[in-house]
Parts: structure tokens; sequence; C-alpha cells
């Protein structure tokens, strides 16, 4: 079986893996720390591409021996794989659709005061959701702090810095810039997880960038790309890139149903305090655009795409969401366009086709 056949198999970014394997004779997928080329074994055992075989590293669960057992099956499209494109795009879609609420309730409320709010409610929801699930619950000190650290960089400090852009910023803009997010960890990749920068993700960093740069140009004269909050916005991207590489580096993790409900309850209470301070006591018009964006974001965004993130790990989709997360900041100006009626400059056409292909060769890989 060929690297690139085995590449193909369920699309996961094995040629590392396999090369290794083939050169060595074997090789202990766990000391790769990363979750897709873990799947990527069960995968491929599963298919019986791959033999397993005890690894001599103490503590590793598992590892992979490059032994062909069999041709490889001819590829068909079958319902499965259908689904798990449409869930893929849908869940890119949601991602790209939370700047329209957010900017809305930014705009309409203390920020601060509002995000706590939310973070309370989902993750409440979805603690009691765990518990009585009879989800085990980390009990350790460690535990808790890593979830204090993934919820203050990928939730208190992503979401508090954008939504204090946004109070400026347009959705479609928030959305291109909250989009770097694979061009970041690709940049830092190298030095905090050992990935290497290879010229496809060379290029699609430049091409990300540039497309960026080309859509703050377009809005040069307005108030909605301000440099000073495309600025702040990039910050709190690099918070959520961060926690994202402690995510990755964390090998024995809680449940994700219980950890997406720590996080959020933990970044509730980082930000209580914060917004008490800045802002002082909570003063919230609820009117029905208030009500309506803050029940999107608890019950569509942090209960609803977490489960189907779930979802699509569990069914070894993830790297399809990968394969189109460059959609994000078309469908994020888009619907900028039609639900807030931000304009749209004829140069936009052209950002997003170069912020598209950038993050479209950053996600591939290769070589």
């Amino acid at each position: 079986m060929a690297v690139a056949d085995v590449e193909r198999l369920q699309g996961f970014p094995l040629r590392a893996v396999v090369e290794a394997a083939i050169r060595h004779g074997s090789v202990d997928v766990e000391h790769h720390q990363t979750d897709a080329l873990q799947q990527c074994a069960r995968q491929l055992l599963r298919h019986g591409a791959l033999l397993p075989w005890r690894p001599a590293r103490r503590g590793a669960r598992y590892g992979i021996l490059a032994t062909v057992t069999g041709p490889r099956p001819p590829a068909r499209h079958h319902p499965a794989g259908l689904l798990g494109t449409a869930v893929a795009i849908l869940y890119v879609f949601l991602w790209a659709s939370a700047f329209v609420p957010s900017r809305i309730l930014a705009r309409a409320a203390p920020p601060l005061t509002i995000l706590w709010i939310r973070f309370f409610l989902a993750g409440g929801a979805l603690f009691v959701g765990a518990w009585l699930a009879g989800l085990r619950i980390p009990g350790d000190r460690g535990t808790w702090l890593r979830l204090l650290l993934l919820g203050t960089g990928g939730n208190a400090l992503y979401l508090g810095l954008n939504y204090e852009a946004l109070r400026h910023l347009s959705a479609g803009m928030g959305s291109i810039v909250a989009s770097t997010n694979p061009l970041l960890l690709a940049l830092l990749a190298p030095w905090l997880l050992r990935e290497p920068l290879t010229l496809h993700k060379t290029v699609g960093l430049l091409l990300g960038f540039s497309g960026v740069v080309l859509a703050m140009h377009t809005r040069a004269l307005t108030q909605e790309a301000r440099p000073v909050d495309v600025l702040i916005s990039a910050v709190g991207v690099l918070a959520f890139v961060f926690s994202n590489i402690l995510y990755k580096r964390w090998r024995r993790r809680p449940h994700p149903v219980v950890l997406n409900a720590a996080q959020l309850l933990l970044a509730g209470a980082v930000l209580l305090p914060a917004a008490l301070l800045i802002e002082g006591r909570p003063r919230v018009e609820w009117t029905f655009p208030v009500l309506a964006s803050l029940a999107f974001l608890i019950v569509v965004l942090s209960i609803g795409a977490s489960m189907l993130w779930f979802w699509i790990l569990q069914h070894g989709e993830a790297s399809r969401v990968s394969a189109y997360f460059f959609l994000t900041p078309v469908f994020g100006l888009l619907l900028g366009a039609v639900m807030l009626g931000e304009p749209l400059a004829p140069l936009d056409a052209v950002a997003l086709v170069v912020i598209a292909t950038g993050l479209w060769l950053t996600t591939r890989g290769g070589s």
C-alpha cells in the first residue's frame, strides 16, 4: 500500500506517520501527541491496512506497524461520507454565523457582562447534562488548572477581546480576522507542537494574511476595520490559538461535554469580576434583539454546535472541518451583509479568494 493511498483512506494527515513506520518498521503513534494522528491509527487498524503492535515506550497504549495486510478497497461514495461533508459545512457555517449576534450584543449591552451571563447559562446547562448522563467529573487540581487555562484563553480572552472589537468592527471583518486562527497555529506549530512549516503552509500563510490586509484596505475610510480594533481581535485570536495548543498537548482529557462545560463555567468566573470592575453593576436592556441573539449563541452555538462537534469527532469526520474551513470568511462576510446590511466592496471578492486559498493551503498540509 502506497503512502498516498493510506493518506486517502479517511483524509487524515497520515503521511509523516506512515513514512516513519515504513522507514523504521514501527512507530509510536502517541508520541506525536496529535489527536488527528491517533484517530488515523484507529481508522487504519479498523480498515485492516496496518497491524497493531505493542510499543516499547512505557505508558503508551498502542502503535502501528507498517505491514500491509491486504489491498486497499476501491473508494466508494456512500451516504455517510455525504452526511459527514454536510455536517462539516454546517459546523463551519454555524461557527461563522456567531459574529452576527455577537456584534448585536456587543453594541447593545456591556460586552463582558453579556459574556459571563452567556458562559454561566451555557456551561451550567452542559454541566447538568453531563451529570445526568453520569459522565465522570474530574477531581484533581491539575485537570482543573488546565481547564481554567483553556477557559481563560479559548473563551474569556478570545471572546472578551472580540466583543470589545465588535463594538466598531463589522461582523464580516470580525469573521475574517477570526478565520486566521489556522494561519497563526501553523505559524507557531513548528516551535510549540513540532509540526513542520511546509511549503504549502508557508504560501498559505502569506496569502491568508495578505487577504486580511486587502479586506482592511477596502474599509480604510470607514470605522468597520480600524487597525486598533483589528489588533484587539487578533490578540483574542492569538489567545484562542494558545488554548488550542494547550488542548493538543493535553493527553488525558475529560469527556468533551465535561470539558466544554467546565471551561465555559470557569471563563464566566474569570469574566465576572472583570466585568464588575470595568463595566460596573450589570445593566442590560433586555430587548428582543438582545434576547434572541443571546439565545442563539447559547442554544445553537455553545450547546448545539458543541454537540455537533462531538458527533464529528465520534464519526471520524474532523478532517472535513479543516477541509472546508476556508469557507468561514465567505460565510461571515455574506451573513454580515444579509443580516446587518454591512456594505460589500468589489475588492472583497478578491480578498475572500486570497484568504480562502491561503486557508485551504494551510489546512491541507503537505510539503
